[in-house]
């Protein structure tokens, strides 16, 4: 009786959406990706509190706008994956330039909260990041155009992505923000190779990156002091570099313990950028090596399941976005254990930050929809295609 009233077709329906949703997304990488944000939330309980009360506020103030911000990005991840490759597409086109215009505005209406690099657009009750927002549509737009310009009679779409790729890279270098200019870069150079750019072109960027480098280190003083104090033997143990460098050692294969930390206290990014200094100190090199595993795991899964797609721009698109998540974290990390210069950056999912996060979310909803198995929809049904035909 009560089928006969209310019917079954909500059932029938849902059932069946969850059911393709499951058997055709990356489980591993939604796996990975919620095992970082969970280790995230980890060390943000160690790490916020000093900074809460140095600021006034709660002691897990952080922590909760953690919760909060990390949530968002995960349901966004999850609703993006949702989504088929046409619809991804056509939202990246419009919201890269979006915030574009947003990073553009920057220098007139941004703020840099002191740290030198006006970066943020600032509401009083929050801020935002346009530069972590921009990057993933901007990878999609880059590998739409690229795949474009390979067809017959295709548009001229690798000049059209240079030339955004160089408005991107010019307006993020104004800030000063070279760690995301470099992210850029890499990331249209990633979608350039993989499409089968002339390694000339490829060797001829790397050139015009040094020299861009020579001359930034000649005109401005916070990139020349970043370089400087990376080239230096004998690092100042009172710098964010050496309090980080010092708790990785102390923390040694176990770790001090929990909560027995003292980098939290001493660096004022501990909860950001130097996230991975408070997981070495209190938890040893066991937690560093899962949070690396996971970050492999996630990246070597995308590639090889983007290595079976026959159709271009989701190749394309779903390299580009793998690999500036991927960089990213190395950079972090190579930061943290002064591989690399200072640069400012998270560690996705795992740093406190709600620009960070979300657009961390939004980046791999999208991959996930590259990433997932379609029918017909690989190489190797392609190649059965045509032996078949045969």
């Amino acid at each position: 009786m009560t089928e006969m009233v209310y019917g079954t077709g909500t059932s029938r329906q849902i059932e069946p959406i969850l059911s393709k949703w499951l058997h055709t997304v990356d489980r591993w990488g939604v796996f990975c990706v919620c095992a970082l944000f969970l280790i995230g939330l980890l060390l943000g309980l160690a790490a916020s509190p000093p900074l809460a009360a140095k600021n006034g506020h709660e002691p897990f103030h952080y922590v909760s706008k953690q919760v909060l911000f990390g949530s968002i990005a995960i349901f966004t991840m999850l609703i993006m994956s949702a989504l088929s490759k046409d619809s991804v597409r056509r939202i990246s086109v419009v919201l890269f330039f979006a915030f574009f215009v947003l990073l553009a505005g920057l220098p007139l209406w941004g703020t840099d909260f002191g740290k030198g690099a006006t970066r943020w657009y600032s509401f009083g009750f929050g801020s935002f990041q346009p530069s972590e927002f921009l990057k993933p549509f901007f990878i999609v737009v880059v590998a739409w155009l690229v795949s474009s310009s390979q067809k017959i009679n295709g548009p001229p779409g690798k000049a059209i992505a240079l030339l955004f790729t160089v408005l991107v890279v010019a307006f993020l270098v104004l800030q000063p923000d070279f760690g995301q200019a470099v992210l850029v870069l890499f990331g249209w150079g990633v979608i350039y190779f993989v499409a089968g750019a002339p390694f000339i072109l490829l060797l001829s960027t790397a050139g015009l990156v040094v020299i861009a480098g020579v001359f930034l280190y000649t005109t401005s003083e916070h990139f020349a002091r970043r370089i400087d104090n990376f080239l230096i033997s004998e690092v100042d143990p009172t710098t964010q570099i050496g309090y980080a460098s010092n708790a990785i050692r102390e923390g040694g294969f176990f770790g001090v313990g929990v909560g027995e930390g003292t980098v939290k206290w001493q660096l004022p990014d501990a909860h950001t950028d130097f996230i991975i200094a408070v997981a070495a100190e209190e938890y040893g090199l066991f937690l560093v090596l899962l949070i690396i595993a996971l970050y492999v795991t996630f990246t070597i899964r995308s590639l090889h399941r983007l290595s079976k797609k026959k159709d271009p721009f989701v190749r394309l698109a779903g390299v580009g976005l793998t690999s500036i998540i991927a960089m990213q974290a190395m950079i972090n990390l190579g930061v943290a254990v002064r591989l690399l210069p200072a640069k400012g950056m998270t560690l996705p999912f795992v740093s406190n930050g709600g620009s960070s996060l979300i657009a961390s979310g939004i980046a791999v909803g999208m991959l996930l929809v590259f990433t997932k198995a379609r029918p017909q929809g690989e190489i190797r049904d392609l190649l059965v295609t045509k032996r078949t035909l045969k």
